[in-house]
């Protein structure tokens, strides 16, 4: 199969509109061609694009920040000469200075299927500040690692964030090219846009569903997504990033797995498939032990539980990663009714709410947690609405 970058580079007719125009990249380390060359380069080399600026979303063009909140500086890059601006430093939406040294941009960032992946916001402020300079938009597709499948709460009104581009669900089951589609529609944007496809996606297939296994090499779109299965547990381990409960940074298994040296692991697997066994299904859930070697409890043994998605036991339609997660914070509160499960601080800079309704788009996940009374059944009931109405809404924007 081909990413959108290759067909773009391959194909001279794609790429006839950007002759005479000022060209502008928005990039990150995934951002590589077939052979690995990263785009930068590869555009740069390119007959008849000529390149003169480029972005770099949150972790930096080069993804060498490795946490959260850790912001980058603009640069000149040396070899191009070209203005490299960062869209997670000063700013996170491109200034009209900005905006003013290009007339094309493209987007090439591999995604994770996952709302809260900042990536998906950088795109809508793109978008946005395209659609007042009069500027052109095209997305150089790539798979969404995740698949097709929808999980999680839609975003409530008043809750949009860095980490909250709109009202979507945690697991949006869009590339980022149909997410620009949706972005456009829902915003209502007077902006010139097009998708440079992929060619051969096959997001249902096996063994991958959704990742081209075997055929294309996985590199870190952030410091701590290092692999496959990783991204397809995110849009549930990425709420531990609002709970007292190691998420594993500073392993190397960062977002598999979750524990803290205060938990008994054992205790909590057997609540978990006491209280909600239906959710379980599709993966396996192993015990572990970890000492992290930064962030959260560094330096301290963990009792924790991995999430395996990597051999054939795995179940791409069954596997629900928000709703393992969520059950795991419910068994620990059965468990601990007084434990100090989240984590109080201005999560991506949003004052005076708790990270966890943030990452969440709204305080329903957190509410069901803490009410002794609430059921596994109470969560899917506001929650599988989101789901269907998500997937009617998504249909009109699919390209594959």
């Amino acid at each position: 199969m081909k990413f959108g970058l290759d067909r773009l580079l391959a194909e001279p007719e794609l790429r006839a509109p950007l002759k005479g125009r000022r060209v502008a990249l928005v990039a990150h380390p995934a951002s590589v061609t077939q052979d690995l060359t990263h785009a930068l380069d590869a555009l740069a080399a390119c007959d008849g694009i000529q390149l003169t600026a480029a972005f770099g979303p949150q972790h930096g063009l080069r993804g060498d920040k490795q946490d959260n909140m850790v912001e980058s500086p603009d640069f000149d890059d040396p070899q191009l000469g070209i203005p490299v601006f960062s869209l997670y430093g000063e700013v996170r939406r491109p200034t009209g200075q900005m905006m003013s040294t290009f007339d094309v941009v493209l987007i090439d960032l591999q995604d994770l299927g996952c709302r809260i992946y900042t990536f998906v916001t950088t795109l809508r402020y793109m978008l946005e500040a395209a659609a007042q300079h009069g500027k052109e938009v095209w997305v150089l597709d790539r798979p969404n690692p995740a698949g097709r499948p929808i999980e999680g709460l839609t975003l409530r009104e008043g809750w949009e964030s860095f980490v909250g581009a709109g009202p979507m669900p945690m697991r949006h089951g869009l590339t980022l090219g149909e997410m620009g589609s949706w972005f456009i529609k829902t915003l209502e944007l007077d902006v010139a846009y097009r998708v440079i496809e992929m060619e051969g996606w096959a997001p249902e297939a096996a063994p991958g569903h959704g990742w081209p296994l075997g055929e294309r090499t996985w590199v870190n779109p952030s410091p701590n997504a290092p692999n496959l299965w990783m991204a397809r547990a995110y849009a549930g381990t990425v709420m531990l990033e609002g709970a007292t409960l190691s998420e594993g940074r500073g392993t190397t298994r960062p977002l598999e797995l979750f524990g803290a040296p205060d938990i008994d692991a054992r205790t909590v697997l057997a609540e978990m498939r006491a209280f909600a066994p239906q959710w379980l299904k599709g993966c396996r859930l192993r015990e572990c032990w970890f000492e992290p070697t930064f962030h959260k409890h560094v330096g301290k043994l963990c009792n924790g539980v991995q999430i395996h998605t990597e051999d054939p036991s795995y179940d791409h339609q069954a596997f629900k990663p928000w709703r393992i997660q969520a059950l795991a914070f419910k068994a620990i509160r059965r468990l601990h009714p007084d434990y100090p499960l989240w984590r109080d601080f201005p999560y991506e800079y949003e004052l005076g709410k708790l990270a966890i309704d943030v990452i969440n788009g709204g305080p329903l996940l957190r509410e069901w947690v803490d009410d002794p009374a609430a059921t596994a059944d109470d969560l899917d009931a506001i929650t599988l609405p989101d789901e269907q109405a998500w997937r009617v809404e998504r249909q009109p924007h699919l390209l594959y």
